[in-house]
């Protein structure tokens, strides 16, 4: 096994990690009693021990065997083990240099001392307060962390923008859309809560509504506790829906290729039992007192090595006399690359596939995610020469249980039709 001495390194690795944190352990709880310190002592090295043991069993044994919730959790507890300890030795390692730089003074002013009595030897411990600081800040990450799974990661929240188009048809002024996106139905823990999410969607009584991709992780099956769930959404004009990068079955590795095609087969006959218009490479024309509006589904498009399975081509055929078009695409490069250059006259794209990464900041004008670095339109409304871009930062999760800062999101955004040019000229001079 190739792999084998790269994560006995690992292993090793860590361990040198975990001493080196324990001393911040060993000092902050020096004074206390045997009993005491044994107790937190133990309990130290034995959460360590799970650590190193889990990452062994994970990389050496038959991890497709495992259930995948487990394995999961056993990745997650190993970042998240070297996530607080990386904060403990930040602290440590100053107070190392602190410490350096104390040392070599005193043995400088050794060398200029004539008292026999001073002692060849200087030891500077490690203090006791700072010990506490470090571990206190190797919390923060553990707490966060876990915070995002129990409480993040079904935390729904509600995005609403109103988006004028001057080609709007009358018809359709005022048409309310709702987009879900990112459902990864797989990685799912608390069946209730997401059903509370579903009824979000539903109390706001949209128009339409779009699903823009990655209802599961990686195979139909996952959808099997969730289709009485998800059967739920519904809408006047239809819910329409298109296929995301992890809905291909690209990241499993089938018995044979006649597996991974009938995986996707069945998933497509998932979003059929949904009630769901799945659009693939095709468009649809909504129609409403003679007036119409086409809804436009490609399959994944995607830059930096993901699928491109989509040919927006195909499923703009046949909508030139639509005044208003509405692209559902997975992948928000996609807009940049191929909408913003040859389709000026789609007027917005529905995205998702970032998820704002799970975790960033968005407190009023302050807005940063890791996700910011591999995409440019990562999360909200963008708009360049009259086109929009959504991204929607999505419903469920993946990998990561949860989220910190980027909670997961239903979309309902109004779309407005500008006022008639005279109607705009009175109004200025009135």
């Amino acid at each position: 096994m190739r792999r084998t001495p790269i994560v006995l390194l690992l292993a090793g690795f860590l361990l040198i990690i975990d001493y080196y944190v324990y001393q911040a352990v060993h000092v902050a709880f020096g004074s206390l009693s045997i009993t005491i310190k044994q107790s937190i002592f133990g309990l130290y090295w034995a959460l360590t021990g799970s650590v190193i043991l889990g990452l062994l069993i994970y990389y050496f044994g038959n991890v497709d065997r495992l259930p995948a919730r487990f394995r999961t959790y056993v990745l997650v507890g190993i970042a998240t083990n070297f996530i607080a300890k990386t904060f403990v030795m930040a602290i440590l390692f100053l107070e190392d240099v602190q410490r350096g730089i104390r040392w070599a003074y005193l043995q400088i002013s050794r060398l200029f001392q004539e008292d026999p009595a001073i002692s060849d030897e200087v030891v500077i411990p490690r203090a006791p307060l700072l010990s506490k600081i470090a571990l206190a800040a190797g919390s923060v990450p553990v707490v966060a962390i876990t915070w995002g799974i129990v409480s993040g990661a079904h935390d729904y929240r509600i995005r609403r923008k109103t988006i004028t188009l001057p080609n709007l048809p009358k018809s359709f002024d005022g048409l309310r859309i709702a987009q879900l996106s990112d459902i990864h139905s797989g990685s799912f823990h608390n069946k209730i809560a997401v059903k509370g999410g579903v009824e979000m969607v539903n109390r706001e009584k949209p128009d339409i509504t779009f699903f823009t991709g990655d209802l599961v992780n990686n195979q139909a099956s996952e959808m099997r506790d969730y289709m009485n769930v998800f059967d739920k959404i519904s809408a006047p004009l239809g819910v329409f829906s298109i296929l995301g990068n992890h809905d291909y079955g690209d990241y499993v590795r089938w018995a044979s290729p006649e597996k991974k095609a009938a995986n996707l087969e069945a998933l497509k006959v998932v979003h059929r039992q949904l009630g769901w218009n799945l659009l693939l490479n095709e468009n649809h024309m909504i129609r409403e007192n003679g007036e119409q509006l086409a809804i436009l589904g490609i399959e994944n498009w995607g830059a930096r090595g993901f699928s491109k399975y989509g040919k927006l081509a195909e499923a703009h055929r046949g909508t030139q006399e639509a005044p208003t078009k509405l692209l559902l695409s997975h992948d928000p490069s996609h807009w940049s690359a191929e909408v913003l250059k040859d389709f000026q006259d789609i007027d917005i794209t529905f995205a998702g596939h970032t998820h704002g990464m799970q975790f960033g900041v968005e407190i009023g004008p302050v807005k940063w995610s890791p996700a910011q670095y591999m995409y440019k339109e990562w999360a909200g409304l963008y708009e360049n020469e009259g086109q929009f871009l959504y991204v929607n930062r999505g419903f469920g999760y993946l990998g990561y249980p949860g989220r910190i800062g980027i909670p997961p999101e239903i979309t309902i955004i109004e779309l407005k039709r500008s006022p008639e040019p005279e109607i705009a000229l009175a109004s200025a001079s009135a």
